[in-house]
This record gives structure tokens, C-alpha cells and sequence, in this order.
């Protein structure tokens, strides 16, 4: 089996996760280079090991996390559905299995909120793993500008964590603000991200709770609920 070791030391991947970095780096966006993908992998994976998912699966999140955004070394728009058509020739050339493959892109190409769907177990991870990455490391201490909103909102966390709690089915993202920003901000660029992230909780057989200084902000009703009134 493929694993995230031999990703980690393919050139291809290597050179598209530095380009996907360096292109959102030129356009101002917050950090997307080898903390995030990395923070996304480890957390991709923990999520479905604490569930119960056999080790493939676990494994693939690891893979899925770890790649999901190269297809920003093209474009922003559409990069997930860009990043896996890149990845399946790379993936096919090192021998992993079509099953595995066919796992692994649609995870990659539907965890964008605009346009993607929860499709399966890895997909979820990855779903819940991506929207839980903010944080004021991936603000540049140079770039920070206060009139930008995802500065603002990602420099004023302080800590985030994703929580699995098997027995009682419920995955719980926490966020730790300072005054800086205010959940009105937050709430402003995440709410999709978070109505996304109680979907993939859900087809997981979890509710998700999102916390933010200790307070618990939604119901999976309340989403739900929400998500009705945007559409």
C-alpha cells in the first residue's frame, strides 16, 4: 500500500505542494504551505482512527490531507476538481491502487464548500480537518493587514483543536479568540465551512459542535437551519 511516506518523498507532489504555496503566497492568501497540509493530514487521520476506521482508511485521509490543495499551483477557483485530475496520473505511476485512487481524488475534489459533497469516510476527514485550520500561525507577521478580514479572524485565534468523543458520537471543533477579531467576523467567512463540516460529522454518524471560548455555539438543528435560510 501507498503511503503518506512515499508521498512526502514524491518529486511531482513535492513541486506542486511548493507552487500551491507560492501562488497563494503572491495572492495574499493565509498560509496553505507544508503546515497546513500537514495539520490537515495528522488531523484527517486521527479523526478516523478515533472513530474506529480500519488503517487503509486512516492512511488515505493521511494521503487526501496532505494533497488536497495542490490544484491551487493552477488556479483558486475549482482547485480541488484541479487537484485531483493532477494527482491521478502521479498516483497511478507509483502504483497505487485504482480502488485507492478512486477514494482519494473524490475526497480532494469535493472539499471545497462552494462546490464539493461529502462522498465518503476519508472525504469527511479531510471536510472537518480543513475548516478547523485557523489560526494566527497562518498569518505572515509581515502581511498582516488588519482591514482583511481572514487576516483578522485567523490572527486573532489563538488555539484550535479538533475533539472525537466515539462513545457519546460527537466531533467537536474548538477555537480560542482574542478580542482582535469577533464571532460576527468568524462567522462571516466560516459558516459554510462549518455547515460543510456538520454534513461530513453526520456521514460519519457524528454531530458536530463548534466551540468558540468554551461556549457552544450550534446545534446541528441550528445549522441546519441556517444552511436552509442561505439557500
Amino acid at each position: 500500500m501507498i503511503t503518506l511516506e512515499d508521498i512526502k518523498n514524491n518529486q511531482e507532489i513535492s513541486m506542486l505542494l511548493k507552487a500551491s504555496c507560492d501562488c497563494l503566497t503572491a495572492m495574499s492568501y493565509t498560509e496553505h504551505g507544508l503546515r497546513h497540509a500537514s495539520y490537515v493530514s495528522n488531523t484527517a487521520y486521527r479523526i478516523l482512527k478515533e472513530i474506529g476506521y480500519d488503517e487503509r482508511l486512516q492512511e488515505l485521509a493521511k494521503i487526501a490531507g496532505y494533497v488536497h490543495d495542490v490544484g491551487n499551483s493552477v488556479n483558486r477557483n475549482n482547485h480541488g476538481i484541479t487537484g485531483a485530475i493532477l494527482l491521478y496520473p502521479i498516483f497511478v505511476k507509483m502504483g497505487m491502487p485504482l480502488e485507492d485512487i478512486g477514494v482519494v481524488i473524490a475526497a480532494i475534489g469535493n472539499h471545497e464548500e462552494e462546490i464539493g459533497a461529502i462522498v465518503n469516510p476519508v472525504g469527511a476527514a479531510v471536510v472537518i480537518a480543513d475548516k478547523s485550520d485557523a489560526h494566527r500561525t497562518r498569518v505572515g507577521r509581515n502581511d498582516f493587514d488588519a482591514n482583511d478580514i481572514h487576516d483578522r479572524v485567523n490572527y486573532a485565534i489563538l488555539k484550535n483543536s479538533v475533539f472525537v468523543d466515539k462513545g457519546n458520537k460527537i466531533i467537536s471543533s474548538k477555537f480560542y479568540m482574542n478580542e482582535s477579531s469577533s464571532v460576527m467576523d468568524y462567522f462571516q467567512i466560516y459558516l459554510k465551512r462549518m455547515i460543510m463540516s456538520e454534513k461530513a460529522a453526520r456521514f460519519l454518524g457524528c454531530q458536530f459542535r463548534l466551540y468558540i471560548n468554551d461556549v457552544l455555539i450550534n446545534s446541528p438543528e441550528h445549522i441546519s437551519h441556517l444552511e436552509s435560510e442561505d439557500n
